[in-house]
């Protein structure tokens, strides 16, 4: 795995990630992407390096999660020429849907897929940040129970101490990770 020690271009997008303590509850140290969204060669490198790395999943379709994954998941697919389907909160999507309720570190939610969005497709699901996985191994579920071919999951950072890709099904690959 390559590191912002060995990578510049990893070190620069780290500097671009704040640190938001006591978010959404207090003892949660969020953090915070928005800066590197903001700032344009952050963004353009953030993209070209999640592109290296997700065409080594061999995926035909990007699920991006709601909400931060719908930023980077449209853009890398776009980037790679591949389709995109997102994965909502409950009662966003119009048409008939999966539904996969989860555990995440602070409390409890659901998800939803269209049922037809990931049939017979390869997907790679992309998010901003892994923490303890609940949310991206919902997805993959949704994504198997509606026919997709899960090829792993791909973030832009990830806690690394809350051990959240053990809960993760195929290959995961993050970034950064802290």
């Amino acid at each position: 795995m390559t590191s912002p020690q060995t990578d510049p271009r990893l070190a620069t997008l780290a500097a671009r990630i704040r640190d938001v303590p006591d978010f959404p509850k207090p003892g949660i140290l969020f953090k915070d992407v928005t800066p590197l969204l903001a700032n344009a060669e952050g963004l353009k490198s953030c993209l070209q390096l999640l592109g290296e790395r997700a065409e080594t999943f061999g995926a035909d379709l990007i699920v991006g999660v709601e909400s931060r994954g719908f930023i980077f998941g449209a853009a890398l697919a776009a980037h790679l020429g591949v389709g995109f389907a997102p994965v909502r909160k409950p009662g966003k999507l119009p048409w008939r849907k999966l539904r996969e309720d989860y555990t995440l570190e602070y409390g409890t939610d659901a998800l939803e897929l269209h049922e037809d969005a990931v049939t017979g497709h390869k997907v790679l699901v992309v998010d901003d940040l892994l923490a303890t996985g609940g949310t991206a191994a919902a997805t993959g579920r949704l994504v198997a129970r509606a026919g997709g071919e899960l090829r792993g999951s791909l973030f832009v950072v990830e806690l690394g101490f809350l051990s959240g890709r053990a809960a993760l099904s195929g290959k995961v690959d993050s970034l950064i990770v802290y």
